[in-house]
């Protein structure tokens, strides 16, 4: 049995890049064939955004063809909104013009539950209505309790339900790392 609160290491630097090459490959795919001009990746404040930013990149890289990134912070959209505080604190939306025929991409690092998911989702909604909607995530942990799947995943992982699982990148933590937390929470 592992202590509560131990950290185990999930990916390291190299493995985290080579889970988004991979990514960038899928989203590629997902888009189709004439796909990358249409293509808008989207992430979820905090390391959604990140995560986008790479991806983009990589795509560019691939396609020769620019890709439109965006920014959702899903606070105002959650389920759970009462039980955060009288003020929560909201960061930037940011969505890089007419979502209309494009094909969108979410961008998260963990998929859990699917609440979050779900409220990104409505929150796109008050955007326009694109062609389609999809969902790439570095981490699968499982523990859905919504009806919601990633298209893309880096890596699927076993996490119980009282483990965390931490992303950590160099552009907000000054690292990249995937650690599991054991009994530190969702």
């Amino acid at each position: 049995m592992t202590p509560a609160g131990q950290r185990s290491a999930l990916l390291d630097a190299r493995a985290i890049t080579r889970a988004l090459d991979h990514m960038a490959v899928g989203i590629t795919e997902l888009a189709g064939k004439d796909g990358a001009n249409e293509l808008m990746l989207v992430g979820i404040q905090r390391r959604g955004v990140e995560l986008a930013d790479r991806l983009s990149a990589l795509i560019a890289s691939r396609t020769g063809a620019p890709v439109s990134r965006g920014a959702l912070d899903i606070t105002l959209y959650r389920d759970d909104l009462a039980t955060v505080g009288p003020k929560p604190l909201v960061g930037e939306t940011r969505i890089p013009g007419d979502l209309s025929g494009k094909c969108v991409v979410i961008v998260d690092d963990v998929l859990y539950t699917g609440r979050t998911i779900r409220a990104a989702l409505d929150e796109l909604a008050d955007f326009g209505r694109p062609a389609r909607i999809g969902l790439a995530v570095l981490i699968d942990r499982g523990g859905r309790e919504l009806p919601i799947h990633a298209d893309v995943v880096g890596k699927a992982v076993t996490a119980g339900p009282g483990d965390r699982v931490d992303v950590l990148l160099t552009e907000v933590d000054g690292r990249d790392a995937v650690e599991l937390v054991t009994g530190g929470g969702a």
